[in-house]
């Protein structure tokens, strides 16, 4: 898994050195599109802050704290949904699905665990740190082959 990411950090760093011979943005129009794309990515990434946070605070407060992992899974794909709108990344939809997809399918598995050795493993909580680890890293593997296709 380490190898994977830091394979994937490689590949997103190559992506940023490339980037620098794009053309500068020069128009007014260009300048205000980047500053309104710029503002609204925080705003997406503040409102997922907030409601992560409020989650984690009704989660405890509830004392539903096994609950926390899977909505945030939800959270974090629901994310994507404005963010393929604002990037126009038509990946990010399928990305926002399967993540919210795999977060109502833990929820099903729940109270299940597995014993290996002397060590409890709850299926939920296996299921979406692999599979929500899966979707990303292809997201962004895909992203990176795509975009290493236009020439820079």
């Amino acid at each position: 898994m380490i190898f994977i990411g830091m394979v994937l950090m490689v590949l997103g760093f190559s992506l940023l050195r490339n980037s620098k011979e794009l053309p500068a943005i020069t128009s007014k129009e260009g300048y205000e599109r980047g500053k309104r794309i710029n503002f609204w990515f925080n705003m997406i990434f503040l409102g997922e802050g907030i409601a992560i946070g409020i989650t984690i605070a009704v989660c405890n407060f509830i004392n539903q704290t096994d609950l926390i992992p899977g909505i945030i899974a939800l959270i974090v794909g629901i994310h994507f949904f404005p963010l393929a709108h604002l990037f126009q990344v038509k990946l990010y939809h399928v990305t926002g699905a399967l993540l919210c997809l795999l977060a109502l399918i833990s929820f099903t598995f729940l109270s299940t665990a597995i014993e290996f050795g002397n060590r409890t493993v709850l299926i939920s909580f296996a299921l979406l740190g692999f599979g929500s680890a899966l979707i990303l890293w292809a997201t962004g593997l895909i992203i990176w082959i795509t975009t290493k296709r236009y020439r820079f």
